[in-house]
């Protein structure tokens, strides 16, 4: 009887030594909690173009979208020097193709950005891709196309002044995307007169419309225009989906894309040229939303019902250093983490709009618009030029800065992603996978 209770202990034991540290999808752009962080653990400090390496890829394009990875694979979206819209698959082991989709052909239609701007989103049993060209397109992990439509040929040209750049999101069994637009055209020759903004629901394994809910607002011009994502959240016993953009926040019913509730404005004076780019991030009770070109960020409490304009507030930043042009906040360890893409500036902040740390100026020399990723206790961002920093989530102490960049880096957008024990860092048309990872 002793021996075998021996040889269990010695099995259990065996077993628990063998398990692998705690390893996280990163199936969407903010992560797997739609926030900008994962509970990854043991990730990289140190890392550059030639130290820490896993492997390192040129991809057949580039696009300011983030790569995202389920299991065994990760997938890109970009744009191939041909204007080809690529839809790709990699093994996350060692960065070989494992297949190519060309889902569309479009240019550029800003002299910043292609329409490879929107991140892919996943499940870990299908995958979408959408671009600003309207092409919206599922595909199982194995590659076999489930459906394909464009957005534009059914509703319509996008109206914005800068490429429409909104990530889709699954939710359930929903791909929800956002469109708020103009209402009026810039250079969009088959834009339909008086269209409004909406949200739209399709069902992930038919790619047919669940819900098509117009979004009213009451901005003027290009306030109108919103490049963010939509959110899924849950508060109390309540799901939602957050919205933000044409000055307002909103949240919808995750079933029907019916409006719950909503919080308006950053701009009561309706200031014509306030598009936003930053998506909603919620946390504590609250979701915040950062109005454009140095104004204040807004925390709005959860849990309302209808217009709850006047009574919705929680806080407001003051001054101009806690805000963001464009980069989305994340949410971890009970607080807020902000990076002011103009000013360079790192903020922790709490849900009740409390600065614990600020770093003034960050190492890079250009500006961060790609948005923060946090895990394993570090902060880790990343500018237009490929400059990389890791940053002491406690403390706001600058660990270590590295720069990813080539002589033509410019404008580079994605963010960091933390999965499997690893970074992937997409800069330009180079894809680094960083760190040796928790599980082989």
């Amino acid at each position: 009887m002793m021996r075998r209770l021996l040889s269990l202990f010695t099995l259990a034991l065996a077993c628990a030594f063998a398990s692998p540290v705690l390893a996280e999808n990163w199936p969407h752009w903010r992560g797997p909690a739609f926030n900008g962080t994962s509970p990854e653990t043991n990730l990289p400090i140190k890392f550059s173009k030639t130290d820490n390496v896993a492997w390192a890829i040129n991809l057949p394009g580039d696009g300011p979208s983030t790569p995202v990875i389920h299991g065994e694979r990760a997938f890109a979206s970009v744009a191939a020097p041909d204007n080809k819209l690529l839809g790709i698959c990699y093994d996350r082991k060692n960065g070989t193709e494992l297949w190519q989709k060309h889902i569309a052909t479009d240019g550029p239609s800003d002299r910043r950005s292609n329409k490879a701007g929107p991140s892919p989103v996943t499940d870990g049993k299908t995958v979408v891709f959408f671009f600003g060209s309207g092409d919206l397109a599922a595909y199982t992990v194995e590659g076999k196309e489930l459906w394909k439509r464009n957005i534009c040929q059914e509703y319509g040209d996008f109206s914005f002044m800068w490429t429409f750049s909104s990530s889709p999101t699954i939710y359930g069994d929903l791909v929800v995307l956002p469109v708020l637009q103009n209402t009026r055209p810039y250079r969009q020759p088959k834009f339909k007169p008086g269209t409004e903004s909406f949200i739209l629901g399709v069902d992930l394994k038919s790619g047919e419309n669940k819900f098509k809910v117009e979004r009213p607002s009451a901005a003027v011009a290009e306030s109108l225009e919103a490049f963010t994502t939509i959110i899924p959240h849950k508060h109390g016993d309540r799901e939602e989906l957050l919205v933000a953009g044409g000055d307002a926040l909103t949240g919808h019913d995750p079933k029907t894309g019916k409006e719950l509730w909503r919080w308006a404005t950053w701009t009561p004076g309706k200031i014509v040229h306030w598009r936003l780019v930053p998506s909603p991030i919620a946390g504590a009770g609250v979701v915040i939303a950062c109005a454009p070109k140095g104004a204040p960020i807004y925390a709005v409490k959860l849990g309302g019902n209808g217009d709850i304009s006047d009574n919705g507030l929680a806080w407001k930043s003051e001054g101009g250093d806690l805000s963001s042009d464009v980069s989305t906040p994340a949410f971890y360890d009970g607080d807020f983490f902000v990076l002011n893409s103009d000013r360079r500036a790192l903020s922790r902040v709490t849900p009740k709009g409390e600065v614990v740390w600020s770093i003034e100026k960050l190492p890079g020399r250009s500006k961060y618009e790609a948005s923060p990723t946090v895990a394993d206790g570090k902060v880790y961002t990343i500018n237009h030029k490929g400059e990389a920093d890791v940053i002491d989530a406690k403390n706001g102490k600058v660990l270590h800065s590295t720069d990813l960049g080539e002589a033509n880096t410019g404008d580079n957008r994605p963010s960091v992603v933390v999965c499997q024990g690893q970074l992937f860092i997409k800069v330009g048309d180079r894809l680094y996978c960083f760190g040796k990872g928790n599980v082989n």
